[in-house]
């Protein structure tokens, strides 16, 4: 399951929670009930919370099975990818 970093409006506070990449939490109650997060009673349920950028993992090609780079990487697209 991926992680996601989610900051919190009512307090500021950001959390790294690991969720499905289907799940779109909107509040606080939302996402502690999905990623069973300890209850908070100074942090309302319908507080807002904020989905953050974050870095993707780094992958090292070595442990791919197809280790060689996609065609747009070596150029071979001919610009058409996107």
């Amino acid at each position: 399951m991926p992680t996601y970093d989610y900051r919190c409006e009512a307090n500021g506070q950001v959390y790294e929670v690991r969720h499905a990449m289907a799940l779109r939490p909107k509040t606080w109650g939302e996402l502690r009930e999905a990623c069973a997060l300890a209850e908070d009673v100074t942090i309302a349920d319908d507080a807002p919370v904020t989905k953050l950028m974050s870095a993707a993992g780094v992958v090292n090609s070595r442990v791919l099975k197809n280790p060689e780079a996609p065609a747009c990487a070596r150029g071979g697209c001919a610009g058409n990818c996107r």
